[in-house]
Parts: structure tokens; C-alpha cells; sequence
């Protein structure tokens, strides 16, 4: 049996509620998130975080670590995700690690080396793509010069984009090719990895269930709460972007929600996209979909890995 787990998949495809069955089962396993927003203090609602009482029962590390005035990046994922595992190892438990984010779990688990940063480049990148249009530019530049991490990511998404174009600016190499979706050799962390499975009907469904449930749960009222504090960064998450936009120019909130609502079901297709190339997982599926069915499907090939 490797030491490890890590349960992969698309947003609301139920990873978290799994994570949590296997641990209740297995015994002695913490939870290690490797989502790049629930480390955010405060974004409660919008990003799916485990609930008091969850986090209580089942340690969770990389949880609310960081101000939503602060900025999360990869490199730091990569740092404190592994710091945690081995902390997580040398007291003899196991992790469980749950991400979403592609680039954020290869980042972690394989033996990925990040491209460099410069930050007058990226304030620059920052500044034209806050312009009129500027956004927009910029994903055609991307688009032109590494069709590749394009694909990859959103056009929407204004971070990626730019950290996308400030590696090519700084390297002169495509940012793709730096690893980024390239699956070969062994794991840095001995691990299992388990992906979860979920018909893109249902997925699409459970999504906008999800997003009907946060508004419910009063997402709107905390993004006026932080927006006069979030960071580029944060402010970039799905759901916070819509509205923030929206509360900005005074619009519709109704149509703030629909579009967080598409941008997530994309999301979710680019997430499958990724994981679906990496040799390594092994996808489970269960008929109802139900956390205890998935949970116990993943033990077994936990317990059955070498």
C-alpha cells in the first residue's frame, strides 16, 4: 500500500465529501487541500471550503492560511503542500491530498521545476490587461505564441494569462514547456491517485445546484464584504470574479450568477482535459454517486497499490 492518497476531478464532483468517508474509514489520514482558493481567509461560501465541524473531525491543512489582501501562488502551493505531507509522515499518518486545480496537484506530486518570476514584467502585464480590451489582447497573444497553455487556460482568467506571458517574456520559451500537463516519470510522493468520475450531465447539473446553494448561503453579501480588500489574485476565483464585476458596474445579478454558472461547467471540462492525461490515476465511478460507494471503491485501490 503506497503512503499516500490523492483524490482528483473536476469541481463538484464530489472529491471533498470522499476525502473525508476514506479518512473516517482508514484512520490516522489529515486532509492537505491543494485548492488555490479555499487558502483564502474569508472565501467561505464561494469556494466550497469543509465546514467547521469537518475541519474539526479530520485535520485539514492549507485552509485558510493566507488574507484575501494576499496573493497564493503555485510555487506556494508546491512549498507548503509538501512541507505539510511530510509533517503529516513523520508522525506517522497519512495524507490525503484533494485538488482540483491541474497545474496545482502536478505541481505537488510530480517533480515539476517552476519557471522563474519577474515582477516588473508581470506589474506591466497586470496594468495592460486591466485596460479596455486589454484582456483580450492578451489571451490572442498567448493564443499566438503557445496555442498550448491556451487551450489550458481560461480566457477569462486574467492571473493565468498573465503569468503565462510573463514566463514566455522572461524565458523566451512557451510556458507549456515547462511541464505543465507532460505526465512522465515517478511520483515525487509516494502516492495513490484516484480520480472521481462523474457523467458530464450530472457534473453540469451538480454544478448549477452548487452555485443556486452558495447564493442561497449569502455569496453575494461576501463579496461586498471583501471586495474592497481582495487581492488580483483572489479576486480572480469563479463566482467572486462575476460578481465583483457585476457589483462594480451596478449589473444584473442574476446574470453574474449565469455566467459564473458556464465559466464553471468550462472550468470543469479543462480540469477533466488535464487529469484524463496523466497515467497515473486510476477513475473510479459508482452508480448512484454517492460518497460512501466512491469512498469505498477508493480504499480498494488505495489498499491495493504497490
Amino acid at each position: 500500500m503506497t503512503t499516500h492518497l490523492a483524490i482528483v476531478g473536476p469541481t463538484a464532483s464530489g472529491k471533498s465529501a470522499v476525502a473525508l468517508e476514506v479518512a473516517r474509514r482508514r484512520g490516522r489520514c489529515e486532509i492537505v487541500s491543494l485548492d488555490s482558493m479555499q487558502v483564502y481567509r474569508g472565501m467561505d461560501i464561494g469556494t466550497a471550503k469543509p465546514s467547521s465541524g469537518e475541519q474539526a473531525e479530520i485535520r485539514h491543512h492549507l485552509i485558510d492560511v493566507v488574507e484575501a489582501h494576499d496573493s497564493w501562488s503555485v510555487a506556494r502551493s508546491q512549498h507548503d503542500a509538501r512541507a505539510a505531507v511530510r509533517d503529516i509522515e513523520a508522525r506517522g499518518l497519512h495524507a490525503i491530498l484533494v485538488g482540483g486545480t491541474g497545474l496545482y496537484v502536478q505541481a505537488v506530486i510530480d517533480d515539476l521545476t517552476l519557471p522563474g518570476e519577474d515582477l516588473a514584467i508581470r506589474a506591466d502585464l497586470e496594468f495592460q490587461t486591466s485596460q479596455p480590451g486589454g484582456l483580450a489582447d492578451a489571451w490572442t497573444e498567448l493564443r499566438s505564441c503557445d496555442p498550448l497553455a491556451a487551450s489550458r487556460i481560461d480566457e477569462h482568467n486574467q492571473r493565468r494569462i498573465v503569468r503565462a506571458l510573463e514566463v514566455i517574456r522572461l524565458t523566451g520559451k512557451p510556458f507549456s514547456s515547462f511541464g505543465g500537463g507532460v505526465f512522465s516519470g515517478p511520483a515525487a510522493i509516494d502516492v495513490c491517485m484516484v480520480g472521481v468520475w462523474v457523467p458530464r450531465s450530472i457534473l453540469a447539473t451538480r454544478i448549477a445546484e452548487r452555485v443556486s446553494t452558495m447564493r442561497a448561503r449569502g455569496l453575494v453579501e461576501e463579496v461586498r464584504m471583501l471586495a474592497p480588500v481582495m487581492s488580483r489574485t483572489a479576486s480572480q476565483a469563479i463566482g467572486y470574479k462575476e460578481l465583483l464585476d457585476s457589483l462594480d458596474r451596478g449589473a444584473n445579478i442574476d446574470a453574474a450568477f449565469d455566467l459564473a454558472v458556464r465559466r464553471t461547467r468550462s472550468f470543469a471540462r479543462r480540469q477533466r482535459m488535464w487529469f484524463r492525461r496523466d497515467p497515473k490515476i486510476t477513475w473510479i465511478a459508482a452508480a448512484a454517486q454517492n460518497s460512501s460507494a466512491l469512498a469505498a471503491a477508493t480504499l480498494a485501490c488505495w489498499r491495493g497499490s504497490v
